[in-house]
């Protein structure tokens, strides 16, 4: 996988530079950096790592928090001169109609951990090696991470990546998606409170 283009994209947060990176110039998914004008990798900067989700990002979907996450990860790189690298891993790794057959399960009464396990898939089959190359392709030396997901923490810091710090991505949980909230917390060990509370505690 290399750098295969970039061009300028004016946003509502500011401008950036998406990078295209793929096998191929011909690959229709390739995974995208979204670099700030103001970047400057002789300095720590702030990374948000954020795996495609169409259904969050792009339909406004209330069963998840992806794309709020994704909003407010462009607003604070945009005011910091960070990066976003969207990875296209849709659904934890498991795939868009995987994905919508989980969402069957979960109205069905599945948490949305065990109806990925029903279906035979893991919890999260992410990886983030790729982030790794494209930070290193970028230049990048040291971060601060924005993430509430221990496991890019860790994935980082098996790299020569240096994680200075990580700074929380806090989304206000919806009466939709607060089961999926507690989810993230109680089984995947992600990091976060909601107005000073666990979500865990919040009805």
């Amino acid at each position: 996988m290399k750098r295969q283009v970039e061009a300028k994209l004016p946003t509502r947060w500011g401008t950036f530079n998406m990078h295209a990176y793929a096998a191929t110039t011909d690959e229709e998914m390739p995974h995208l950096a979204m670099v700030h004008e103001n970047f400057d990798p002789s300095n720590p900067v702030l990374v948000r790592i954020h795996s495609e989700c169409l259904t969050g990002d792009l339909f406004g979907s209330k069963r998840c928090d992806c794309g709020e996450q994704l909003d407010e990860a462009l607003r604070l790189t945009a005011e910091s001169g960070g990066v976003v690298l969207y990875l296209r891993q849709e659904g934890r790794g498991i795939g868009l109609i995987n994905k919508l057959k989980a969402y069957n399960l979960q109205d069905a009464g599945l948490n949305t951990a065990d109806a990925n396990t029903h279906l035979g898939l893991e919890v999260d089959a992410r990886a983030y090696d790729i982030a790794v190359t494209m930070m290193r392709d970028l230049g990048i030396r040291e971060i601060n991470l924005l993430t509430n997901n221990p496991q890019k923490i860790q994935a980082i810091d098996h790299s020569e990546i240096q994680v200075l710090g990580r700074v929380p991505l806090i989304i206000q949980p919806k009466l939709e998606n607060i089961e999926y909230f507690r989810t993230k917390e109680e089984v995947m060990g992600h990091l976060f409170h909601v107005n000073g509370k666990s979500v865990k505690d919040q009805s």
